[in-house]
């Protein structure tokens, strides 16, 4: 029986989560005998949300106005699919399934498990990283005098994200001094590790052409965020090296993803640079890895999936890494714990990798990254990914829809005649 499914997540905006409800959707899309799909939009902080009319966006629309709709007409939902982090989960329905991004340090909240054991059938992650640090989270302590132990009690699987289509993509107008030129698109903050990446970049090309294209904000996509943006970077960085070779350019604002992929694709853009501390999938990383782009990148968490061909093989420069706490200022109550601890990148290795890469480049030596783009296509199609995620989500159906209009109900007689 078809699902009367509601999807409570970011929807419209530009976020790691927006997009993550947007791939729910195009799986559960992808299965219109199986869900009946209603949507509860959410805020997500300070991200900007996509304003071009599109396709899906008419739908998310539509889904929306149906949604209200239907909650003012009393409607009754059969399932909930919520893309968020754990604390917000609530029962929304009949079944209830938790999507999240997971978690880009070594363990999460006891809130999170708490309330994933109460609220939910069953979770869904968006790397075997973060499946792995969920289920060796376990807290202890005593209750009585009696040890007791507080885990993941509920089914979990992670779905990766899928390869888009965008072969075919208008050419990016980039006005590049340089022939070879690395990218990095990232939130400007502590565990997107930008600043190290800006700073052990000049220092490794201080005296060659290379340039370092930056895709990023602090806080907002608005013209205060860009303005803040730029005098940081020509304080910290470009004013203490007056007399380097290498250039350093800020591409600030909403990006469309058709402009994000004409990115990667730059006949200009080499390779992709990220020394994050921790990735809960890496999306970027991943759009640029099936783009054809070489990746140079800490070779710890999410990421993995996909850097990491099926033989066990290493495709993309790693960046060697050690594992510490978190540091205090980063730790935020029920989220990001105090006891994690996540990947800090090697200095040296960071700079031997992108040097090897340079050179790679230079001599057409660079690792075969166009050849596993293909390789990732196939790992990764929609097709693929897709039915790996509506099996998880239908498999908690309940085994009796709740019926809610007349049709329904003569339908079910005609079934049983």
């Amino acid at each position: 029986m078809k699902q009367k499914i509601i999807v409570k997540g970011p929807a419209l905006t530009r976020s790691g989560y927006g997009e993550q409800t947007r791939f729910a959707l195009r799986a559960l899309r992808s299965r219109p005998d199986l869900f009946e799909v209603y949507i509860q939009p959410l805020i997500w902080g300070k991200t900007s949300w996509i304003s071009e009319q599109s396709e899906e966006r008419i739908y998310i629309d539509q889904c929306i106005e149906k949604t209200i709709q239907f909650i003012q007409q009393g409607g009754r939902f059969d399932m909930s699919l919520q893309v968020t982090i754990p604390n917000e989960f609530e029962e929304m329905a009949t079944v209830n399934v938790g999507y999240t991004a997971g978690i880009e340090s070594t363990a999460c909240s006891a809130q999170w498990l708490e309330v994933t054991n109460k609220v939910v059938n069953n979770i869904i992650v968006v790397s075997s990283f973060s499946e792995k640090a969920f289920t060796e989270t376990v807290y202890t302590g005593e209750v009585n005098g009696q040890p007791v132990q507080l885990k993941l009690e509920k089914p979990i699987d992670h779905v990766n994200y899928a390869v888009k289509d965008y072969e075919n993509v208008e050419p990016l107008d980039l006005a590049l001094d340089y022939d070879v030129n690395f990218v990095s698109v990232a939130q400007w903050g502590p565990r997107k590790n930008m600043g190290a990446t800006v700073k052990w970049f000049i220092e490794e090309f201080h005296d060659d052409e290379v340039g370092l294209v930056i895709k990023s904000n602090i806080a907002k996509n608005c013209v205060m965020d860009r303005e803040h943006m730029m005098q940081r970077l020509m304080n910290e960085f470009v004013d203490r090296y007056p007399d380097k070779k290498c250039k350093i350019y800020l591409i600030h604002g909403d990006m469309t993803e058709a402009e994000i992929h004409a990115l990667y694709k730059h006949s200009k853009i080499k390779a992709m640079i990220s020394f994050p501390h921790g990735e809960g999938f890496g999306l970027p990383l991943f759009e640029a890895a099936y783009s054809g782009l070489p990746i140079i990148c800490t070779g710890w968490s999410g990421q993995l999936d996909f850097l990491v061909d099926e033989k066990g093989k290493d495709r993309f420069y790693n960046v060697a890494f050690d594992i510490n706490k978190v540091p205090k200022e980063v730790v935020w109550e029920n989220i990001l714990i105090e006891e994690s601890s996540w990947a800090y990148p090697r200095e040296t290795s960071a700079k031997e990798q992108m040097r090897k890469c340079y050179n790679d480049v230079l001599t057409g030596d660079e690792l075969p990254a166009v050849e596993y783009a293909e390789e990732l296509k196939n790992r990764f199609s929609a097709e693929k990914m897709y039915k790996k995620f509506v099996d998880l989500v239908y498999a908690q159906a309940p085994q009796q829809a709740v019926v809610n209009d007349m049709d329904e109900i003569e339908q079910l007689f005609a079934e049983a005649l």
